[in-house]
């Protein structure tokens, strides 16, 4: 009560701002510039020593390369499964993007709060630490019987590599939480269900030629552009015949092409093309059926080619997949997620997330955080101040009642 005296209300009676601790600790992660190339390692070290300090048992599981690392963290003693706060540390690049001011420097204006990262989202992860000491107290006074556990990851931006380490250290030491709220930016409404996403890498090579003897050579530009052609195909295929699912905003499965490099000169037959495409699967949607129908039409387009030259080829390459949320409004952790964050709804988003990998883990997920999913990756990236109010108020419910799966 007397925290909460101390909050600026709004009209509604809800908060217009979050704690001053809060606010320091959102801004303090922000002040580490964890673009997803680059290390991440000064933001975990100095979170691991901030829970060591308030009594948390840590683990780090690091990248290959040793200069990334995902922090899992537990605050209480209890053998009882508790729940997860998750939230990743990287945060996307600004490079060529005309931001107003320092996007690593927190900036309020109008009551939001402008920064890289600032709703994607260490919003979010900035608001649960602040509440680990209370959580100990909580947990020391047996107000809670389960403990709580902060996750958090790296490379989430670029395909939720980090999680999946994270994932296979706790399955291998047994540790099973009772759920998990991943904290991406949903203006605090429970998020239930988010499409699968899946990334592919596709090289056609064959033999160079001059363009006066194309029978000569395999021109890789043009098969790489029979297989893309295939591929919208199965897309507007998908647009018209897919059963819809109107909770996404896209209510069904996508398919395109992002990225293609090839050839070097208008007069040369071009020996290398190489193109990327993005797949966003319905939860319900098969994406190894689709890849399967894909890799089946390059073979065909291989043998064709190998009928000029046995030395050409298509590579294709799953490159990355995140697993879909499917998730329902009747399950636990959603009515519970519902309660705390006072929302009468749900939704779906076509973007993907962590959850997905946690579901698959066994654990019951939600998504719920602060900010607006439009604000991210963008210039001037902001949160509003008022979403992270709502986000502490809806920690802090878990601090009265705790959380039962």
């Amino acid at each position: 009560i007397a925290v909460m005296s101390a909050y600026c209300e709004t009209s509604a009676g809800e908060p217009a701002a979050p704690s001053a601790a809060a606010r320091t600790m959102v801004e303090r992660l922000i002040e580490f510039p964890t673009v997803s190339r680059d290390s991440n390692l000064a933001l975990i070290e100095w979170v691991r020593d901030y829970l060591i300090k308030v009594g948390a048992k840590t683990r780090l599981t690091y990248d290959a390369s040793g200069k990334k690392a995902n922090l899992f963290a537990t605050l209480g003693d209890s053998q009882k499964p508790g729940l997860i706060l998750s939230g990743h540390t990287d945060v996307v690049p600004v490079d060529g993007q005309n931001w107003d001011t320092d996007p690593f420097v927190p900036l309020e204006r109008d009551g939001k709060l402008y920064a890289r990262g600032s709703a994607d989202m260490k919003g979010f992860i900035g608001v649960a630490l602040a509440q680990a000491p209370k959580f100990v107290a909580a947990l020391n006074a047996n107000r809670l019987d389960a403990p709580l556990h902060y996750a958090l990851s790296y490379d989430e931006e670029v395909g939720c590599l980090g999680v999946r380490e994270l994932i296979r250290d706790l399955e291998e030491n047994g540790i099973r939480p009772a759920g998990c709220v991943v904290g991406e930016p949903t203006s605090m409404q429970p998020i239930i269900a988010h499409k699968g996403m899946n990334r592919f890498r596709c090289a056609v090579h064959g033999p160079e030629a001059h363009s006066s003897y194309v029978t000569y050579g395999v021109n890789a530009i043009e098969y790489a552009a029979r297989m893309i052609v295939f591929i919208r195909q199965i897309a507007d295929r998908l647009a018209q015949f897919e059963q819809r699912d109107y909770g996404f905003t896209v209510p069904y499965t996508t398919m395109s092409t992002g990225v293609i490099r090839g050839g070097i000169a208008a007069n040369v037959i071009p020996k290398e093309c190489e193109f990327q495409f993005d797949m966003r699967t319905l939860p319900q949607a098969s994406s190894d059926a689709l890849y399967q129908e894909i890799r089946s039409y390059a073979e065909l387009l291989t043998q064709e080619m190998r009928a000029i030259d046995p030395e050409s080829g298509i590579d294709l390459v799953w490159a990355s997949q995140t697993v879909g949320l499917a998730a329902r409004e009747t399950d636990a952790i959603v009515q519970w997620a519902m309660r705390l964050s006072r929302s009468r709804q749900v939704g779906k988003v076509s973007y993907g997330t962590e959850a997905g990998l946690f579901q698959k883990m066994g654990v019951p997920s939600v998504i719920c955080g602060p900010g607006d999913i439009a604000e991210a990756h963008r210039p001037n990236e902001f949160v509003a101040l008022a979403q992270l109010a709502q986000c502490e108020k809806f920690i802090e419910r878990i601090l009265e009642g705790g959380y039962a799966g």
